[in-house]
């Protein structure tokens, strides 16, 4: 398991760190304004997700490992709706903030 202060992406670090803390504030902060993002290969509108599946349901992220800079990982992601699962994540980083993830079943 890598520790989340040893993310090699300063963004995605920050992100990673915001949900493990269910800090709606620093995810909100880590994002670029227009963020977008997909769960299992479909556009979802990236608030009402982030409320249903990360802070309202306890959502944790205990990363396995990264590959492309930081940008891309493999977590265990765990949350009160749907337990625990292996999943990957993707991530678009445009100035120093995440653009876009990517996130499914891995």
């Amino acid at each position: 398991m890598i520790l989340v202060n040893q993310l090699s992406d300063p963004a995605v670090r920050a992100f990673v760190a915001a949900i493990n803390a269910g800090d709606k504030q620093a995810f909100v902060a880590a994002l670029a304004p227009d963020a977008t993002m997909s769960d299992d290969g479909s556009d979802r509108d990236l608030n009402d997700w982030a409320e249903r599946e990360i802070f309202s349901s306890n959502g944790h992220m205990d990363v396995e490992s990264e590959s492309d800079g930081g940008r891309s990982l493999v977590a265990s992601y765990r949350n009160d709706t749907w337990g625990e699962m292996r999943t990957a994540w993707r991530f678009t980083v445009s100035d120093g903030c995440v653009s876009r993830f990517e996130t499914g079943q891995a």
